[in-house]
C-alpha cells in the first residue's frame, strides 16, 4: 500500500510540475503574441502614415499638373480669342471696303443702264430709218440675207466637195496603181505549171521487167506502200508515176530512183527504200519551210507551221505551186505595206500564211481558209494574221489594211500570165454549172456567168421576189455555189430586180 500511495503521489507531483511548465509556456506565448500584435499595429500605423503621405503627395502633384494644364488652356484660349478678335476686325474692314465697292458698282450699273437705254433708242431709230429706206421689215431683211448667204454657202460647199472628191479619187487611183505596179515589178518570180504525174528515167528497158517483178509482185508492193500508180507502157526507158498526192508521188519517185541505182528490186528492198524516201522527204519539207521563212524574212514561226509551209512545195492550185505562190504573196504584201507605211513584218507573215490550210486540206474536213484559221489560232498567231487568212477569199470582212493587202497580193499572184492553168473544158463546165445553180432557184428569170466566171448576174422576176427577199436569195445562191463548186478567188452574185411598164401610143 505504501508503494501504491508513493506512486500516486509521485504521479500527482509530476502532473503538477508539467502543468506549471505548460502554464509558463502559455504565458510566454501570450506575451509573444501580444508583442507581435503590438508590432503589427505599429507597422500598420507606419504603413498607413506612409500611404497617406504618398497619396497626399500624389494628389498635390496631380493638382499642380491640372492647374498647369488649366493655365495652358486658359493661355491658349486667350490667344485664340485675340486671333478671332483680329480676324473679326479684318473682316469688318473688308466688309466696309466691299460695301464701298458695291456702292461704286451700283452707281456704275445705273450709268450703264442709262447708256444702254440710249443705245437701244438710237438702234431702234436706225432700224426704223433703214426699214423706211429699204421698204423691208426687220424679219424680211433677216430672211433675205440668210437665204442669200445660205445659197452662196451651199453652192461653194458643193463645188468644194466635188473638187475634193475628184482630186481624192484621182490621187487614190494613181497612188494605188503606182503601188501595185511597183510591187509587181519588184517581185517577179518564175512560174512552172505543176502536173499530177512524175516521170522516172530508166537506164534501159530491161529495168521495166525488174520493176514489175515476178507476177507483178514488185510493182504491187511499190504501189501499195506509196499509194501511187506506176504506169509502165511503151515509153522508152521511162516509168510514169501517177497520183494526186504530190508528197506520196515524190516519195515513190525517190524510192524508185534509189531502187534503180541499187539494182536490187524485191518487196523487202522496196519497203526499205520507201522508208528512206519518206525520211528524206520529211527533211526536204522542213528545209523548204525554213528556206521560205528565210527568203521572205518572216521569223518566229512555230516549228509546226514551218513544216506545214514546207508541205506546200508539193501542193498545187490550178497548176501553180502553192509554196511559190505564198512566198510571192508575202513579198507583194510586204512591198505594198512598205509603200503605205504599214507594219511590213506582220504583212509578210500574213501573206506567207494565207494558204497554210492547203497543206492539210486533203487530210481534214473544211475549206483551206477555215483550216488555215484554225491552224493559226492553234499556234498563237496574232489576230491581224488570223483575220487576213480568214478574209483573203472574202469569207469575212477585212478588219485591217493588211487583210486588204493580202487579198490584193493573192489576186496579183494568181493573175500573172502563166501562173495558173485551167483547161477550156473545165472552164466552160464551171460557167454552165454556175448558171444552172442560179436557174434552179425560184424567182430567177435568167442568169449570166460573166467576167470569166467571177461574176454571176441574175435577173429576178419582180412579182416573185421583193426587195427584202433579194438579200436572202443572194445569200442562198452564194452558199450553194460554195458547197457545190471549186473555183479560184471569189464569185460575185449580182441580183437585178426591175419593174417595167410598157404602153403603146396608137
Amino acid at each position: 500500500m505504501t508503494g501504491i500511495i508513493g506512486v500516486i503521489l509521485g504521479a500527482l507531483v509530476g502532473f503538477n510540475y508539467r502543468k506549471r511548465i505548460a502554464e509558463a509556456k502559455i504565458g510566454v506565448a501570450e506575451e509573444r503574441a501580444e508583442r507581435i500584435v503590438e508590432d503589427a499595429k505599429k507597422d500598420a500605423e507606419a504603413k498607413k502614415k506612409e500611404i497617406l503621405l504618398e497619396a497626399k503627395e500624389e494628389s498635390i502633384k496631380v493638382k499642380n499638373e491640372m492647374e498647369k494644364e488649366v493655365r495652358d488652356r486658359r493661355n491658349e484660349q486667350q490667344r485664340t480669342e485675340r486671333r478671332l478678335i483680329q480676324k473679326e476686325e479684318t473682316l469688318d474692314r473688308k466688309a466696309d471696303a466691299y460695301e464701298k465697292k458695291e456702292e461704286q458698282l451700283n452707281k456704275r450699273l445705273e450709268e450703264l443702264e442709262k447708256q444702254k437705254e440710249e443705245i437701244n433708242a438710237l438702234h431702234e431709230e436706225q432700224i426704223k430709218e433703214l426699214e423706211r429706206i429699204s421698204g423691208l421689215t426687220r424679219e424680211e431683211a433677216k430672211n433675205y440675207i440668210l437665204a442669200t448667204v445660205e445659197n452662196d454657202v451651199k453652192h461653194e460647199a458643193t463645188l468644194m466637195i466635188k473638187e475634193i472628191e475628184s482630186k481624192a479619187k484621182l490621187e487614190a487611183d494613181r497612188r494605188s496603181r503606182e503601188i501595185v505596179a511597183n510591187a509587181i515589178q519588184k517581185c517577179a518570180v518564175d512560174h512552172v505549171a505543176e502536173t499530177t504525174v512524175s516521170v522516172v528515167q530508166l537506164p534501159n528497158d530491161e529495168m521495166k521487167g525488174r520493176i514489175i517483178g515476178r507476177e507483178g509482185r514488185n510493182i504491187r508492193a511499190l504501189e501499195t506502200l506509196t499509194g501511187i500508180d506506176l504506169i509502165i507502157d511503151d515509153t522508152p526507158e521511162a516509168v510514169i508515176l501517177s497520183g494526186f498526192d504530190p508528197i506520196r508521188r515524190e516519195i515513190a519517185r525517190i524510192a524508185l530512183e534509189k531502187l534503180i541505182v541499187d539494182g536490187r528490186v524485191h518487196p523487202s528492198r522496196i519497203e526499205e527504200m520507201v522508208e528512206k524516201a519518206k525520211k528524206e522527204v520529211e527533211v526536204i519539207i522542213r528545209d523548204e519551210g525554213e528556206a521560205a521563212t528565210f527568203d521572205t524574212g518572216v521569223n518566229g514561226l512555230h516549228p509546226e507551221l514551218v513544216k506545214l509551209l514546207g508541205k506546200l512545195k508539193y501542193r498545187t492550185s490550178y497548176g501553180q505551186n502553192v509554196l511559190k505562190h505564198s512566198m510571192e504573196v508575202a513579198h507583194l504584201t510586204g512591198l505594198m505595206a512598205a509603200e503605205l507605211g504599214v507594219d511590213v513584218n506582220i504583212a509578210k507573215r500574213a501573206g506567207l500564211l494565207h494558204d497554210i490550210g492547203k497543206s492539210v486540206d486533203h487530210e481534214m474536213e473544211g475549206s483551206h481558209v477555215s483550216i488555215g484559221v484554225d491552224l493559226c489560232r492553234k499556234y498563237k498567231e496574232s489576230p491581224l494574221v488570223i483575220n487576213a487568212v480568214e478574209a483573203h477569199h472574202g469569207d469575212v470582212d477585212p478588219e485591217s489594211i493588211i487583210a486588204i493587202l493580202v487579198q490584193a497580193a493573192d489576186a496579183i499572184s494568181a493573175a500573172r500570165p502563166g501562173a495558173r492553168r485551167e483547161t477550156l473544158e473545165s472552164y466552160i463546165k464551171r460557167l454552165q454549172k454556175l448558171e444552172e445553180i442560179a436557174d434552179n432557184f425560184k424567182g430567177v428569170e435568167k442568169s449570166f456567168a460573166i467576167q470569166a466566171g467571177r461574176e454571176l448576174r441574175i435577173i429576178i422576176v419582180p412579182e416573185d421576189v421583193n426587195d427584202e427577199g433579194m438579200t436572202l436569195l443572194a445569200r442562198d445562191i452564194a452558199k450553194k455555189i460554195e458547197d457545190e463548186l471549186e473555183y479560184p478567188g471569189q464569185i460575185k452574185v449580182n441580183l437585178i430586180r426591175e419593174t417595167r411598164a410598157v404602153e403603146y401610143a396608137k
